[in-house]
């Protein structure tokens, strides 16, 4: 069984949020379209407490896209995001929400990150995302959302190393492209992990 995941899509992550990825946004009609077409969808929500670690808010005099050492791996830091029950945290307000099965909070623990949905970023936690999939018989995965280059990225490789099949929607998914080219980096390493990379409207 196939399920649709939906990686990140709230309001930080849009143009206007606090962490806009560049045309964010544009992948909320594709997650829309797709929607329909699965008999579960799952959506990965980044909900982070205030002062989290992951801020750079957290570190004085340090600045967005610095790294420093969280919990034990590199860390970038960002502006504040995706703080628990804040408007920039929600979900897009163009997105099908009622088409949402079940929801996956992560970037709780203020100590550490979590990128994908699966495991915090020193794979030391579960999010508990795989054992409801294959709870619901899935084995494969359709992904898109934000950002190509951290948390899609993340969550289908984790998925790859479970054992599940992935395949992306190219054009369901935008980059932070922090450095120029990483988005496509990105789908690059996705697809020698295995996974397939497609357009929506090859999708079948």
């Amino acid at each position: 069984m196939r399920a649709l995941l939906l990686v990140d899509i709230q309001n930080d992550f849009v143009p206007g949020g606090a962490l806009p990825v560049p045309d964010g946004d544009a992948v909320v009609p594709v997650a829309n379209a797709l929607t329909p077409r699965f008999g579960l969808v799952v959506a990965s929500q980044d909900w982070h407490p205030p002062g989290h670690g992951s801020f750079a808010s957290a570190h004085p005099g340090r600045t967005p896209g610095e790294v420093v050492d969280l919990g034990g791996v590199d860390q970038v830091l960002w502006p504040d995001h995706c703080v628990q029950n804040a408007p920039g945290a929600s979900f897009h307000s163009a997105l099908d929400v009622g088409g949402i099965d079940h929801v996956v909070r992560k970037g709780t623990d203020p100590g550490i990150d979590s990128y994908s949905a699966f495991f915090d970023n020193g794979h030391r936690k579960d999010t508990g995302l795989a054992a409801f999939l294959r709870e619901h018989g899935v084995d494969e995965i359709v992904v898109c959302g934000l950002a190509t280059d951290y948390c899609v990225r993340a969550t289908v490789l984790d998925a790859m190393g479970l054992g599940f099949g992935v395949t992306v929607i190219e054009d369901g998914c935008r980059a932070v492209d922090l450095a120029a080219g990483d988005g496509e980096r990105a789908l690059g390493e996705m697809r020698s992990a295995g996974a397939a990379v497609i357009p929506a409207d090859e999708f079948v």
